[in-house]
């Protein structure tokens, strides 16, 4: 494969460099002002993602197991164990055994789950809304597309958990 000219690399380089860095700090202003949108239910911005993940129809019927979920929202099973015991003792999931195989759990969302998440769904429309006010829904299903391309090659490169 043939090297770019070394000015050219230079720039894409640079380019990279502050792609990353926005990227970095766009998630933490995510986490900061999620964290905002979410806390009048006594949540944070993880177990919103967990209560969103386990509220999409797909989930609900039989819930995930915790090998799932933590695939789905791509966080070790470590991070996710201490977000489930969280939700788990104020009442918004249960985790019961699976049939047949006792070693797996599924997580689901319980009735007050489904309230606290179906009240939560203003604030988050609110957020995503006042979020992505400058962007057209064009605009929004490009850096969609552009953004799902990038997790993909990061994905490629991580190593599955466990190894």
């Amino acid at each position: 494969m043939d090297q770019p000219p070394p000015a050219e690399a230079s720039a894409r380089f640079d380019i990279a460099n502050r792609l990353f860095l926005r990227l970095y700090q766009a998630s933490n202003l995510m986490h900061r002002t999620g964290t905002r949108a979410v806390a009048g239910f006594g949540a944070t911005t993880q177990q919103w993602a967990v209560l969103g993940a386990l509220s999409r129809p797909a989930a609900r019927a039989q819930g995930m197991t915790v090998k799932e979920l933590a695939a789905f929202l791509m966080v070790s099973r470590q991070n996710l164990t201490a977000v489930l015991d969280r939700l788990e003792a104020a009442g918004h999931i249960a985790r019961a055994r699976a049939p047949g195989d006792g070693r797996l759990r599924h997580v689901r969302l319980t009735p007050a789950g489904e309230r606290v998440w179906e009240a939560m769904l203003l604030a988050i429309r609110a957020y995503y809304a006042q979020a992505l006010q400058g962007f057209t829904t064009e605009e929004c299903v490009t850096l969609f597309r552009l953004l799902d391309r990038l997790r993909g090659s990061l994905a490629a490169m991580a190593e599955p958990e466990g190894e």
